[in-house]
């Protein structure tokens, strides 16, 4: 099937002959490879504590092997940037709605998260050192990365409230102390390198330059024994290891300068400016991975269905399910449509102008997808919150996206009160209207 069928036609024209390849490419790749190593993927991880999360599943490397081959790498660097293939975020998006629909596929083609936004950081920001030891062996997939920001016992979602220090010592080097927590791609034993989010300054006069990101080198942190892996946070009692969420803490840790000159990313008092670069495009790469999701779990579902006899009649001659699955199909494209915007949005200007479409479909998305796999689980019974289908999995993963990158009512205040801005336009609308009136009755 070809891929032009599942882009909205209003998107069609905006994509390019070697994207629509690279979606075509990208859809046959999950398909073929990554749906079916995600079995072996499962099986490969060890059930023994003692190397759990010290090693990682043999079938990532084949994948990755046939994905470069394909030219299926690092496709999330869009055109903004040099170091990537020139993709827009538009024809990303697309490729990763086919990337949602396996576990194995945004690893295999460079393209996972934490890795992806913090490569977008690198890229944009750094320096020709810190691009040399860290941006490089990410591209090139030898090493992984993870973004410290949530912090434990405060809201996060403010980034004012975070407050683990980095204070300078009389050596010039900048000394840590605090705790995060749910690091994604903090217990990968590949992981090399920690972007920490952290307080630098205590200025009052202007609390968004108070906080910078600090580049730490993963080793040396852990050798020094004042950066420690307490243990991974699990979600929904899954620990998705080896990659993990874990929680970090930092007792008196010196980032050492000459381990690496720069060990501020972009200078210090960047931190907010750095964050909303980041989540940006990422939010969009979530929400198209969870559309991949939802449209897999309808075609379990419509499996199950063609499988399954109730009260001696298919399920898939039920006129209520058949209508709900319909209200759904039409549920995903109105997603589609959203997240699709605003990654256009974010093509012909830039994320921050594109806030307000990133934001709601940053809001409508995970939930609709939650919904989705809800009722997938309910389909199969018993069997669908199991290990015995990817449903129960992919509910616990989507269901994080309704917290990660920003809450539900963080997204939702935003939105509203960019919205309640424009009241007094409405106001002059209706007095223009009014006054109109006897000049139109004339007429």
């Amino acid at each position: 099937m070809s891929v032009k069928d599942d882009i909205p036609a209003i998107f069609l024209d905006k994509v390019s002959p070697r994207g629509l390849e690279a979606i075509q490419k990208t859809k046959d790749f999950v398909d073929q490879y990554c749906i079916p190593a995600d079995k072996i993927f499962k099986e490969q991880i060890s059930q023994d504590p003692k190397i759990r999360w010290k090693q990682y599943p043999a079938i990532i490397e084949p994948l990755k092997k046939k994905a470069r081959e394909l030219g299926l790498w690092n496709m999330f660097l869009s055109k903004h940037y040099k170091e990537g293939p020139q993709f827009t975020n538009l024809e990303y998006g697309l490729m990763a709605r086919y990337l949602g629909r396996c576990h194995t596929g945004p690893e295999a083609t460079n393209t996972s998260a934490p890795d992806t936004g913090n490569m977008e950081l690198f890229a944009k920001y750094g320096t020709k050192a810190q691009k040399d030891k860290y941006l490089v062996p990410l591209m090139d997939g030898k090493i992984r990365s993870a973004f410290l920001m949530t912090e434990k016992g405060i809201s996060s979602s403010n980034a004012l409230n975070i407050s683990t220090t980095a204070i300078k010592n009389a050596r010039g080097n900048y000394v840590l102390n605090g705790t995060k927590w749910f690091a994604s791609g903090a217990g990968d034993p590949r992981t090399a390198v920690w972007l920490v989010m952290c307080k630098t300054d205590n200025d009052e006069s202007n609390m968004f330059r108070n906080h910078s990101v600090l580049v730490i080198d993963v080793k040396h942190a852990l050798a020094s024994g004042k950066a420690e892996v307490i243990r991974p946070l699990s979600i929904f009692g899954y620990d998705d290891a080896p990659h993990g969420h874990c929680e970090i803490v930092f007792k008196d840790y010196e980032v050492s300068s000459e381990l690496m000159p720069e060990t501020i990313l972009a200078g210090v008092g960047r931190g907010f400016e750095l964050i909303q670069s980041r989540l940006g495009p990422g939010r969009i790469h979530h929400c198209m991975r969870a559309i991949g999701a939802g449209e897999f779990a309808l075609l379990r579902i419509a499996h199950r269905a063609n499988h399954r006899t109730i009260f001696g009649r298919p399920m898939n001659r039920r006129e209520g399910f058949l209508m709900q699955y319909a209200k759904y199909r039409i549920e995903i494209q109105k997603c589609l449509l959203l997240v699709l915007n605003a990654a256009h949005k974010i093509d012909i200007t830039n994320a921050k102008h594109a806030q307000r479409e990133i934001a709601m479909a940053k809001i409508e998305t995970p939930k609709t997808i939650c919904d989705i796999l809800d009722w997938g689980i309910q389909v199969f019974g018993a069997e669908g919150f199991s290990q015995d289908t990817e449903l129960a999995q992919m509910y616990a993963w989507n269901r994080t996206l309704r917290i990660a990158d920003g809450p539900d009512e963080a997204h939702l205040a935003q939105l509203s009160r960019r919205e309640a801005a424009k009241f007094p336009e409405v106001d002059e609308f209706f007095k223009s209207v009014e006054s109109r009136v006897e000049a139109i009755s004339k007429l």
